[in-house]
């Protein structure tokens, strides 16, 4: 949404393969935790939207900081050249806390109850390599259910725990932003009508 919004571009980086190989051993020895603790102390505010078992985007913030000396966030405050190509809202559903981890919780028991285990096991037999497309959240811990690092019952609240994390940040993401106009969730679809067509 920040490109879109805000039309940022993002320099050509040459990225160090060596260097990727490097962390991704770190990871393995030190755990993702330590590493997510030095990408934190590089970028604070980057790391605020990243999940901290999002491998990818956690080594992301070390290895932009690595190829250009620059955090990414100063890479993006950077790219930010052109004023938006589009006139756009930006609509966000508000929600009380204790209803929005509920609907979380019973999504992630649903998501359990049609498949996703299976749905995990069918790609790891696939592919040698967990495909990085595939290491959202969810399927990392069901990866470490598989492989016997946790239980069941452990995945499942390690799941529910991390998608209520992230809901707090999309939340953070749009509170942020000022342009954002706050529908409610529990509202009925009339009164929502009514606000979105107030806006014109």
């Amino acid at each position: 949404m920040d490109s879109l919004i805000y039309e940022i571009e993002y320099p050509d980086i040459e990225f160090d393969e060596e260097y990727r190989q490097k962390l991704e051993k770190r990871v393995k020895l030190e755990g993702l935790e330590k590493i997510y603790e030095e990408a934190e102390k590089i970028d604070p505010l980057a790391i605020e939207k990243i999940s901290s078992n999002d491998e990818k985007r956690i080594l992301r913030i070390l290895e932009i900081y690595h190829a250009t000396g620059k955090t990414k966030t100063q890479q993006e405050m950077e790219s930010r050249k052109n004023p938006p190509e589009y006139d756009y809202q930006v609509y966000a559903l508000k929600w009380d806390r204790e209803i929005l981890y509920e609907r979380i919780n019973q999504r992630v028991d649903k998501m359990i109850e049609q498949g996703l285990v299976e749905e995990v096991k069918g790609i790891l037999s696939r592919h040698e390599k967990f495909p990085t497309a595939m290491q959202g959240l969810g399927y990392k811990e069901v990866v470490e259910y598989l492989r016997g690092d946790t239980t069941e019952e452990k995945m499942i609240e390690k799941i529910k725990r991390e998608t209520r994390r992230y809901s707090k940040r999309q939340m953070t993401w749009f509170r942020k932003n000022k342009q954002t106009i706050w529908l409610d969730g529990q509202a009925s679809i009339e009164s929502n009508i009514e606000i979105i067509l107030s806006q014109f």
